[in-house]
């Protein structure tokens, strides 16, 4: 899924979206204030994990404004101050989640999950479509009782094509929900990475769960499709 991390520190935020990469998240960063709230109100994104210590614009303000024009993106909040009251303002102003600095990385991986599934209730724990059951939290996907394993970008796919089954995606909407809004590589990457799931998720069970649309992009089935 996507995330925005808007945090000053420059090192600590590529080392925070590498991380997060590696975790299966497409992640893009903002350095001040005012580039963390355009970037959270011009794009969509899942998660915004905002430091209140900004230049330009504090994390609060950041955050009362984009609860102020009604965008209700989950934020995390980051600072590096550590008391009830800096937690109290951060929840006042609609904060979702606090971690104060220094923080594990496992917790806030768990945070960033609980927070996916908290911000739609109506999904279940589990995603079905197609024939296939994938776990957000736990990174596991099955087909019946087969257990498929994915790479982390293979998983990342998987759950955007779950999660918006029966939907026409075009590559340019998959590369910037699954690999970078600022990705500036061969867009063919995604046929590459189409082909891989086809290999573990469909061929081995003689399936056609993922359907090119002829210079549209490609569609998920949203039922087990029938065996040839």
């Amino acid at each position: 899924m996507r995330l925005l991390i808007v945090e000053d520190e420059r090192e600590f935020a590529e080392t925070l979206r590498k991380g997060l990469v590696a975790e299966g998240f497409t992640v893009d960063t903002a350095h001040t204030g005012t580039d963390g709230l355009w970037a959270a109100t011009e794009q969509d994104y899942d998660v915004i994990v905002l430091d209140i210590m900004l230049p330009e614009l504090s994390g609060y303000e950041v955050l009362r404004r984009l609860r102020h024009e009604e965008i209700w993106t989950p934020v995390l909040m980051l600072t590096a101050k550590d008391g009830e009251h800096d937690e109290a303002d951060a929840f006042d102003l609609g904060a979702d989640d606090y971690l104060s600095k220094p923080f594990s990385y496992v917790v806030l991986v768990a945070r960033l999950r609980a927070l996916l599934r908290r911000a739609a209730p109506v999904r279940p724990a589990v995603l079905t479509a197609g024939g296939i059951q994938l776990d957000p939290a736990a990174r596991i996907v099955h087909r019946g009782q087969n257990r498929i394993d994915l790479t982390a970008r293979e998983f990342g796919l998987l759950e955007f094509f779950v999660r918006r089954a029966g939907e026409v995606l075009a590559k340019n909407e998959i590369l910037t929900h699954v690999w970078d809004a600022h990705y500036e590589g061969d867009e063919n990457v995604v046929e590459v990475y189409v082909g891989y799931l086809r290999r573990k998720i469909d061929v081995p069970f003689g399936t056609h769960t993922i359907e090119t649309v002829r210079g549209l992009g490609y569609r998920f089935a949203t039922e087990a499709p029938a065996s040839p």
